[in-house]
């Protein structure tokens, strides 16, 4: 386990960059962003992703163990979140979207060293690792998905109201933004599927135990079905602005309860690993 002036450096930057981002979008309508201010956001950022990544790694393996709780997940998925949204900026200009997802990556990047306890298994067997892997992308997507419906949730309103803000103002067009959210969720969609299918297939070789119907097990597979009711709704009935939201923040909660809320009460409060 990495120490804590390690977590404090990616964090600390992560916070640095959100800092600026929000001030270059408050002063945005006086004058336009430069290359220089853009330029400087994507070092820092990419610091930031470079040691956030490095102390995972510490984090995580040590060895033929492979160290793997609650703090480190939240953080690890984050991480994978801003690293799929840095890929997405080249493409896109979404500078409200990094702005909202500095502040959590603050948080979990700092997380591991705050509630160090974790379980430790064997990073050997194949099936567990496809199933980690798999699993992270699935969260890491349905996160940045669940950002992208927040924002859109808050434009929406202030479009409704005639408040756009230069904060919010920084996004592009709202049909732009639910695009992207269905293309997330789609990609999402299948390796939240294939997770489920490893889990339910493949449950010795990934946990050593049969597969049981526990709260992880209800979470995740509510999870699955929210999300694909509401693409077979967007296929069929076209659905669409807070109809959508709402469909993709459910999903993301009984996503999130399924692993994080489990982890939370036998890390935290029963002090399980």
């Amino acid at each position: 386990m990495s120490s804590i002036l390690l977590h404090l450096v990616p964090s600390s930057t992560y916070a640095l960059v959100g800092l600026i981002q929000w001030h270059l979008l408050r002063i945005g309508q006086q004058r336009p962003l430069g290359s220089n201010d853009r330029a400087l956001i994507g070092i820092l950022l990419t610091a930031a992703l470079l040691t956030h990544g490095y102390v995972l790694w510490l984090d995580m393996f040590d060895g033929h163990t492979l160290h793997f709780g609650l703090a480190i997940a939240l953080s690890l998925t984050l991480w994978l979140a801003l690293l799929m949204y840095f890929a997405e900026s080249f493409v896109t200009r979404i500078d409200s979207l990094l702005a909202l997802a500095m502040l959590p990556a603050t948080i979990c990047a700092f997380l591991p060293a705050a509630l160090p306890g974790s379980m430790h298994v064997s990073a050997d067997g194949w099936a567990f690792r496809l199933h980690l892997v798999v699993a992270m992308l699935a969260y890491s997507l349905f996160t940045l998905a669940a950002l992208h419906a927040v924002m859109m949730a808050i434009a929406e309103r202030q479009l409704h109201h005639a408040q756009l803000t230069s904060r919010i103002g920084g996004l592009p067009p709202l049909l732009t933004l639910e695009n992207m959210l269905f293309r997330l969720i789609g990609v999402a969609f299948v390796f939240l599927t294939l997770t489920v299918g490893s889990g339910v297939l493949f449950s010795e070789q990934v946990f050593g135990k049969p597969l049981t119907l526990n709260h992880k097990t209800v979470f995740t597979i509510a999870s699955w079905l929210l999300f694909g009711i509401l693409l077979i709704g967007r296929h069929l009935r076209g659905w669409r602005g807070r109809v959508a939201q709402r469909w993709t923040l459910a999903g993301f909660i009984c996503l999130f309860l399924a692993y994080a809320g489990t982890r939370f009460v036998l890390e935290v409060l029963l002090h399980k690993t």
